[in-house]
Order: structure tokens, then C-alpha cells, then sequence
């Protein structure tokens, strides 16, 4: 029975091979991992992830949490709260508009409450689309307010980390987020909530090395690309060559860092599993 439905599934995706070459252009894309051509609506219907070699393709914001929320429904907190331009950096307030017009978002980090099974909870995205996902005032700002609304109302926590760190065209306020996000991450633990942190690619610099990696439970998706300084940075600084796959998520979980790395696809089933955990359900 298995050879049947495998020559069945094999069938099924030369026909959708064939169908592709009749598309246009603008409906097609091809995995940066294995190069295999696609229509974009066969990507989407994987939840952005190849359907041939597993490669995760990051995701925006809101359509991480249509995803993950009960119904695809949350309610957006601190909607209207974006960056200035504290130090007139050149060209800084065009990004921030680019940035605002393509992703449709005031900020990099979308905040949010909803329910996951059932179960309400607070739930934080960081968004690569703008300005690299960077952390400037704004964004912690945001990331704190969240963080002490989900303390104030005893809900858990979920932060999807994507980011290629503090932004700098905010100088040191940027660089002060990764202590205020932290602190605010402490408070939240000392009072005994749960804080599951996960690690989307790219997760970097300042992030990495303040609230992503202080959660109770650390995941990560696979592929993702997890550290401080870049690869380059770091063989040019200790001179030796680093392995093949550094960095990346299931390096990163052999040495201790990520407790468990998990596809897309099963992600919210694990997350529903970890709420129902922490409340003192069974497994």
C-alpha cells in the first residue's frame, strides 16, 4: 500500500511540474536551498516551507500569526507605536517609510494577544522585512509593554525572534534595548510565567544576545541561522576555519543552546502541548 501511494505522490508532482511551465513568470519561485521551481501557491500551501527539500522561507509577521491563532484572530497591542529619528541619521526616516509601505507594519515587531487551543497568551513576531528585522527604540519599547501586559494579566509569553540585530541609525538607544528587554524578561520570570522563546532565521546580534535567548524554552525552526557575529567575523577573529553548519539551528541544539529544533508545520501543535504543560495538563 505504501508503494502505491508513493507512486501516486510521484505522479501528482510531475503533473504539478507540468502544469508550472504553463504560469507565468510572476506566479513562480524557486527554493534558495535546492533551486526547484515552484508556483508561489504551492509554497504558500506549505506554510512557506519546500515541499522538496525543507527549506524554511521566513515569514511576515502577520501571516505568522494567522498561522498560529485560533481562527488566524488576535488583537494588536501598541499598533501605533513606531520610531522617530533621535539622531537625524542620513536617509534613516526614507527607510523607516520604505519599510512602513512594504510591510503594511509602524514597526518591526507585531504584538499581539489570542489563543493558541484555546489557551490565551501573548505573542510577539519580530518581521525581516523591515529594516532586517532590527531592534531599535520602538522595538523594545514595543517587545516591554508587551512583556509587562502579559505579566500584569499572568499570561505566557512566545516571542518569534528574526533579526539582524540592534539598528544601528539609533546608536546607543538601540544598544539599551537589549538591557531593557531583558529586565523586563526577569521580572516576568521571577513571577513564575512562562517565557518560550523562538528562533526564526536570521536570528542575530543584539537579539540573540539579550531576549532570545532567555526563555524558559528555547525553539528554533530548521535552517535558521542563530548567533551573535557572523561566521566571517568569527574565523577572521580566532583564524581557523568553522564547521560547515555553524550557526545554524540543529548546531546550535547539539551544543545545548536550543532545546528542540521543529518544522513549521508541527510548530503550534508543540506550542499548544507546552501551554497545556505549564497549566499543569497532561501531555
Amino acid at each position: 500500500m505504501t508503494d502505491v501511494f508513493e507512486k501516486r505522490r510521484y505522479r501528482l508532482r510531475a503533473m504539478k511540474k507540468l502544469l508550472s511551465s504553463y504560469l507565468p513568470a510572476d506566479q513562480m519561485t524557486a527554493c534558495p536551498k535546492c533551486q526547484r521551481e515552484m508556483p508561489i501557491r504551492e509554497k504558500e500551501d506549505h506554510l512557506g516551507v519546500c515541499p522538496y527539500c525543507g527549506y524554511h522561507w521566513p515569514l511576515g509577521a502577520q501571516k505568522r500569526l494567522q498561522m498560529l491563532m485560533d481562527g488566524g484572530a488576535y488583537t494588536e497591542l501598541h499598533a501605533d507605536l513606531a520610531a522617530s529619528d533621535p539622531l537625524e541619521f542620513p536617509g534613516y526616516g526614507d527607510k523607516l517609510a520604505d519599510a512602513r509601505k512594504k510591510t503594511g507594519m509602524a514597526e518591526a515587531v507585531l504584538t499581539a494577544t489570542g489563543e493558541i487551543d484555546g489557551r490565551a497568551c501573548v505573542v510577539c513576531v519580530l518581521d525581516g522585512r523591515f529594516m532586517m528585522g532590527s531592534m531599535g527604540a520602538a522595538v523594545g519599547e514595543k517587545l516591554t509593554l508587551a512583556i509587562e501586559y502579559a505579566l500584569e494579566n499572568r499570561l505566557p509569553l512566545i516571542i518569534f525572534s528574526a533579526s539582524g540585530g540592534a539598528r544601528m541609525q539609533e546608536g546607543i538607544l538601540s544598544l539599551m534595548q537589549m538591557a531593557k528587554t531583558s529586565a523586563a524578561i526577569r521580572r516576568f520570570g521571577d513571577a513564575g510565567l512562562l517565557y518560550i522563546s523562538v528562533l526564526t532565521d536570521p536570528t542575530t546580534g543584539g537579539v540573540t544576545a539579550s531576549f532570545a535567548s532567555l526563555g524558559d524554552v528555547i525553539l528554533a525552526e530548521p535552517g535558521a541561522r542563530i548567533g551573535f557575529a557572523g561566521p566571517r567575523v568569527i574565523e577572521q577573529t580566532i583564524g581557523e576555519k568553522l564547521p560547515y553548519n555553524f550557526q545554524r539551528a540543529e548546531f546550535v541544539m547539539e551544543h545545548g543552546f536550543v532545546d528542540a529544533v521543529i518544522e513549521r508545520g508541527k510548530l503550534r501543535a508543540a506550542l499548544a502541548d507546552l501551554l497545556r504543560v505549564h497549566e499543569g495538563g497532561r501531555t
